[in-house]
């Protein structure tokens, strides 16, 4: 796909936002009911799904997408891989789905998040949340294959379909001091001849066997990452579990 040009990345959130719709299955979302069963007697992917940012938490200007689409799914995996996580093709680190395809959570749910207003040359905030719960002690273990993923694909060159290629560049730092486990990966795509690369950010926190991650789509020069999506999607999953 190529990147280049802001028409064509408009046209990139698009397609992403057209793949999301697709990726995340159809499901009842119950996020304007008010009233909800004892936590005793809700389902244990209710419960998840409840962890989930709601509009309430997030930052002034950003919006779920639930008008678009029906925004939870549950029951994962939707896209099945042989290839496991730690021998993924470094590609894949920018795909939105490669979490479910290649580390098999028992159950995922999900919400999509864009900016309301994008003025100028902004390319705007652009991605979405998912809660990945894994069999128990399960999700160190994938926590620890995104590492040695992003620790074998520091640098790699992509081809596109139209034949261009992509020099790509990965980074991870910590994200949430409070976590079990945490990291920010980002992949930095940058065309022969081209300086200013396209970011593309997936943020991660695992609390207990739950993983919750964050992806910001590709942005040039972004004026704000994927930490204001992250921090508020982790209080969300936090309140949700307390007690």
């Amino acid at each position: 796909m190529d990147l280049r040009g802001n028409r064509t990345v408009r046209a990139h959130h698009v397609a992403m936002a057209a793949a999301i719709m697709a990726v995340l299955a159809t499901s009842a979302c119950s996020a304007g009911s008010s009233v909800r069963p004892p936590a005793a007697s809700v389902p244990l992917r209710d419960r998840l799904r409840d962890g989930l940012l709601t509009q309430a938490r997030l930052p002034h200007g950003l919006k779920l997408m639930t008008e678009q689409i029906d925004s939870t799914t549950t029951g994962a995996p939707h896209t099945l891989s042989t290839v496991p996580l730690a021998s993924m093709p470094c590609s894949q680190l920018a795909v939105s789905s490669f979490m479910t395809a290649h580390a098999h959570p028992v159950e995922d749910v999900a919400v999509a998040v864009e900016q309301e207003h994008i003025v100028g040359d902004d390319y705007g905030w652009f991605g979405q949340e998912s809660l990945d719960r894994y069999a128990p002690g399960r999700a160190a273990a994938v926590m620890a294959a995104v590492r040695g993923v992003a620790q074998r694909c520091t640098a790699y060159t992509d081809t596109l379909v139209d034949g261009s290629r992509t020099h790509n560049t990965v980074s991870v730092t910590r994200a949430d001091e409070r976590a079990d486990d945490t990291l920010v990966l980002r992949v930095a795509s940058t065309f022969s001849g081209d300086t200013d690369p396209f970011i593309t950010e997936t943020g991660f926190v695992r609390e207990g066997d739950v993983i919750i991650m964050v992806q910001k789509m590709v942005a040039r020069k972004p004026k704000s990452g994927v930490e204001t999506v992250l921090s508020p999607a982790v209080a969300a999953y936090r309140a949700a579990t307390a007690g």
